[in-house]
């Protein structure tokens, strides 16, 4: 897998560079051909955390995931287990969809995961969506204390998802 690693307020060191490449050659055995795989690694440091974030990105689909740790080292670990878990978890739904599709990275010659959770819609719920503008859709989200607030956005003309961002802060996604 080629691996490119870029550092955020941390000097990438040597011995950073080979743990975070020894580590994601674990993932090597879940493509065909893991050295045409362009992984990029991000690692932050923010106060005493710091943070690594890897994508790979492929023709169909894109891995992505992020760990804190207060040690680097370990965070690599967990980021790298949680990717391995996401692989083996989704492999009988990838597996449906892309098995037969010429030039398809992933090799599905590994065991899955033994999930109970299929991972199937158990409720669904329908919603009146009253048009509002964003500083409405944010004291409602702090109102309920949700994750995550959907309405009809007047000043954009559309439906938003308002969601509350790892630091605090607010996200907008516009559907139009």
């Amino acid at each position: 897998m080629k691996v490119s690693i870029r550092g955020d307020k941390i000097a990438v060191t040597k011995s950073i560079k080979e743990y975070v490449n020894e580590k994601l050659c674990r993932l090597d055995k879940y493509f065909e051909n893991p050295k045409e795989i362009e992984c990029k690694v991000l690692i932050k440091v923010k106060n005493q955390d710091q943070s690594i974030e890897v994508t790979v990105p492929t023709s169909k689909f894109t891995l992505r995931a992020e760990e804190r740790h207060q040690d680097l080292y370990a965070a690599t670990d967990l980021v790298i287990d949680k990717l391995e878990n996401q692989i083996r978890k989704n492999k009988d739904r990838l597996d449906k969809k892309y098995r037969g599709i010429p030039k398809f990275e992933l090799n599905f010659d590994f065991e899955a995961l033994e999930d109970e959770d299929d991972s199937k819609i158990v409720k669904r719920k329908d919603v009146d969506m009253k048009p509002m503008d964003e500083e409405e859709a944010i004291l409602q989200i702090e109102l309920l204390n949700h994750d995550f607030f959907v309405f009809k956005n007047i000043d954009e003309d559309c439906v938003s998802v308002l969601y509350k961002r790892k630091d605090g802060s607010y996200g907008i996604i516009n559907v139009k």
